[in-house]
């Protein structure tokens, strides 16, 4: 009985956490809800982005391997265009290549049908670069403005702070710990949305020009196989040679 009694006394006089990130919330009241929702859709946006852009800037990069090794084996650009993906950038570039091509030999005038083609290639390749930048502004905004929208929680926690101090007539620690707690909650989840955001944006933009360079290259090459009637053609990687087979070991002459 007497270990049961000092159990109870113990428990009975365990101290609770009054400070805690969910009591914040609730001395916060609706402003801290709403900052905290703000800011919890914005991180979940940003790492909506940052996966399925890089899923999709893999796919392009994984699809020109196929323009290097199999498209300009092909005799003609038409041909080629089937060994690509469909709805793929590479094949658009093409697709609208060969329809640029159709469309200028109606035209008389042959400067004016080279600047066609080059206006139709370098129109597709505007097209593509704005699809693959799309969800980047989302990103740079979050980056931006979260430490703000954080900062803002954390005036109001220290408002509140100056209240509670005004109201007791001093500072004491149980009157300010939770105003003060709740201001640097928000402070820390404003940069915590805006770092990632900010390392996503700027890792997606990197490879966006990477891969617009590639389309630059593939666009120029485009252009010339068209004007040259098929006869320009990219230099291709020559294929590695596979090793040579070891030779066998000569046979053991025979006894007399």
């Amino acid at each position: 009985m007497l270990i049961v009694d000092i159990l109870a006394a113990a428990g009975e006089a365990a101290p609770q956490n009054k400070f805690g990130f969910v009591q914040a919330l609730e001395q916060g009241g609706f402003i801290a809800y709403a900052t905290v929702i703000i800011l919890g859709i914005m991180s979940f946006g940003s790492f909506y982005i940052l996966f399925t852009k890089w899923f999709e800037q893999s796919k392009i990069i994984r699809q020109f391997n196929a323009v290097r090794t199999s498209f300009w084996k092909a005799p003609t650009l038409k041909e080629g265009a089937t060994k690509l993906e469909k709805n793929s950038a590479w094949r658009q570039i093409v697709d609208d290549g060969v329809k640029a091509e159709e469309e200028a030999s109606k035209l008389k005038d042959p400067t004016e049908s080279h600047d066609w083609l080059h206006g139709s290639l370098a129109r597709s390749e505007a097209t593509i670069n704005a699809r693959l930048a799309g969800g980047l502004p989302f990103l740079a905004t979050v980056g931006a403005t979260a430490p703000f929208i954080g900062l803002f929680g954390t005036v109001v926690g220290i408002y509140r702070a100056l209240i509670a101090i005004g109201l007791a007539g001093s500072a004491s620690i149980d009157k300010v710990a939770g105003p003060v707690g709740e201001a640097l909650i928000m402070t820390a989840l404003g940069l915590l949305v805006a770092v990632p955001a900010v390392l996503a944006y700027n890792y997606l933009q990197a490879r966006n020009k990477r891969i617009a360079e590639l389309l630059t290259g593939f666009s120029t090459d485009v252009l010339a196989n068209i004007a040259s009637g098929g006869a320009v053609k990219p230099a291709m990687a020559a294929a590695p040679a596979k090793p040579a087979a070891p030779a066998k070991p000569a046979a053991a002459p025979a006894k007399s």
